[in-house]
Parts: C-alpha cells; sequence; structure tokens
C-alpha cells in the first residue's frame, strides 16, 4: 500500500467532519486536540443518545464517528446498532479500554463498526483509518 505524502495528507484535513461520542469530558478534549492537530473539524455528543438526536433531528452527516463503547443513556453497542438502522454510513470507530477483551470487543464490532481501537487514542493510531476512509 503506497504511502500518502504530506501534501496528501494536509489536503484530507481540511475535509474530515469528525462526531464524538464519549461521555468522559477529558477523552473528549484528547479527542478533540487529535482531530484538530490533524486539520479535522468534530463535534461532540456526551453519550449516544446525542448521538442519534444529532443525526435524526440536525441531519447531521459525518466521515468519521468515534464512538466509545461504555456510556450512560444510551452505550455505544445500542448508539452504533441504531445509527446503522438509521443507515447512517460514516465510518465508526470505537475507541474502548475494553479492546483487549476479545468478547466484549466482537460484540461491539457486530454492533456495526468498521474498526475497534483501543484507548488512549492518539494520531498515530487514527491516521491510518482516515488515510483508508479518504481512499475509498
Amino acid at each position: 500500500m503506497a504511502t500518502k505524502s504530506m501534501g496528501d495528507i494536509e489536503k484530507i484535513k481540511k475535509k474530515l467532519n469528525v462526531l464524538i461520542v464519549d461521555d468522559d469530558p477529558l477523552n473528549l478534549i484528547i479527542h478533540e486536540k487529535i482531530i484538530k492537530a490533524i486539520g479535522g473539524i468534530s463535534q461532540t455528543a456526551n453519550n449516544g443518545e446525542e448521538a442519534v438526536i444529532i443525526h435524526r433531528d440536525g441531519g447531521s452527516s459525518f466521515d468519521l464517528i468515534l464512538m466509545d463503547k461504555e456510556m450512560p443513556e444510551r452505550d455505544g453497542v445500542s448508539t452504533t446498532k441504531k445509527l446503522r438502522e438509521m443507515e447512517v454510513k460514516s465510518m465508526i470507530v470505537g475507541v474502548t479500554s475494553l479492546a483487549d477483551n476479545e468478547e466484549e470487543r466482537r460484540a461491539f464490532m457486530e454492533a456495526g463498526l468498521n474498526h475497534c481501537l483501543a484507548k488512549p487514542l492518539t494520531k498515530d493510531k487514527i491516521i491510518p483509518l482516515i488515510n483508508q476512509l479518504m481512499d475509498a
């Protein structure tokens, strides 16, 4: 697989629109900083129910959704299932401290995730997925 030059990454950065779904304020800040550092723009939701409402009522569309697994009101598994039922086509990436637990990871993936990453999220973890998303 060919790697992208910095010029290619610069072009990609300007177009990336990301929804960050997490109930932990610190994780929201970290994930927002990562997206900003790669030139993307982000919106946040404090739980899965907010993410569903953003899509249902706001008609919003995102290239990428970073989805926490364990949240109040609506967890990441049920939120991902609901968004897929709503025909949301965004790449949904689970971000969880439980990524090493195969059973938990499998259940999250089966809900409709495209990928599942372990916390803490880093720029090095997310850039290959962004490149894959932009190549699609």
